[in-house]
């Protein structure tokens, strides 16, 4: 999973942020308020989305109706697994991203940690 393009990056934004599905039309009105867009380039898009399984799409009349495939902390959690999986040092990688970690960050993760340790067991 590579990073998202920032035509890409813009169409999951709003999928996530809407919460229900959306057609070309309507993705293509919202995105046009920043610039213009053309309906086949937003089309061709979401397709690709699709294609990649960052989307899921249904049939509706004529159209498809788009959805994301996973919440927005599922999908950061599968792009920050697979930047960790290319380190050569996974455990030095995660160090330096939680010396970034606020107090509350930290926290909840600790709690994490602790829960996932103890199913473990």
């Amino acid at each position: 999973m590579r990073q998202l393009g920032q035509l890409e990056a813009m169409v999951m934004q709003h999928l996530w942020r809407v919460g229900n599905p959306v057609s070309v039309r309507e993705m293509r009105e919202t995105l046009t308020e920043e610039r213009e867009l053309a309906y086949t380039t937003v089309m061709t898009v979401m397709d690709n989305l699709h294609s990649k399984g960052l989307v899921t799409r249904q049939k509706h009349g004529k159209a498809y109706l788009y959805s994301p495939a996973s919440s927005r902390d599922e999908h950061t959690a599968a792009v920050l697994h697979e930047v960790l999986a290319d380190s050569q040092d996974r455990t030095a990688a995660l160090l330096h991203l939680v010396g970034k970690m606020d107090r509350d960050e930290a926290a909840d993760l600790l709690s994490a940690l602790s829960e996932r340790v103890d199913d473990a067991t």
